[in-house]
């Protein structure tokens, strides 16, 4: 049974480190418990390919202490907001993306909101550091684990360690 919950976080314009960091600062601020983050990853864009490359991580928040999904959503775009994201193109460039991918072992299914994300099980960029915290961390819905997801997946997209340097 899973009691974390599990955020994406991408960023792929200005310093893209830096936003991640900032990112993770304001879920703490938030009040987020968040206890670990995955290593950073360089990735590729997929869909929307005409962009710069990605940064990405995913950070583990404890279950204990968070709030309702619906009330850490707004808290994740409230930081966005904050951190300069803006959504004139669908998938396109961005300061920092925050994506709620798993939420306990809950599915929810809101006009605003999709838990467990339903592109998670599509994208190296997020089953990679997903797999390096939790390989196996079973998918509510799927019933796979994180590493068969990752194994199975039909992305190719480049996912590399990424090294400030």
């Amino acid at each position: 049974m899973i009691q974390n919950a599990y955020v994406g976080l991408g960023s792929n314009l200005g310093d893209r480190a830096g936003y991640l960091l900032l990112a993770v600062r304001g879920m703490v601020d938030a009040g987020l418990d968040v206890i670990r983050l995955s290593s950073i990853y360089e990735t590729e864009p997929v869909e929307y390919e005409n962009q710069p490359a990605f940064l990405n991580m995913v950070a583990e928040v404890r279950g204990a202490t968070l709030p309702s999904p619906e009330q850490m959503l707004a808290r994740m775009l409230r930081i966005e907001y904050a951190l300069g994201r803006t959504r004139d193109i669908h998938m396109g460039p961005r300061t920092i993306d925050l994506d709620l991918l798993i939420f306990k072992d809950q599915e929810i299914e809101t006009e605003f909101l999709t838990v467990p994300h339903p592109r998670l099980a599509l994208r190296r960029f997020v089953l990679v550091p997903l797999n390096e915290l939790m390989p196996g961390l079973i998918h509510p819905v799927l019933g796979k684990s994180i590493s068969e997801l990752l194994a199975q997946t039909k992305d190719r997209s480049t996912v590399s360690r990424w090294s400030a340097g």
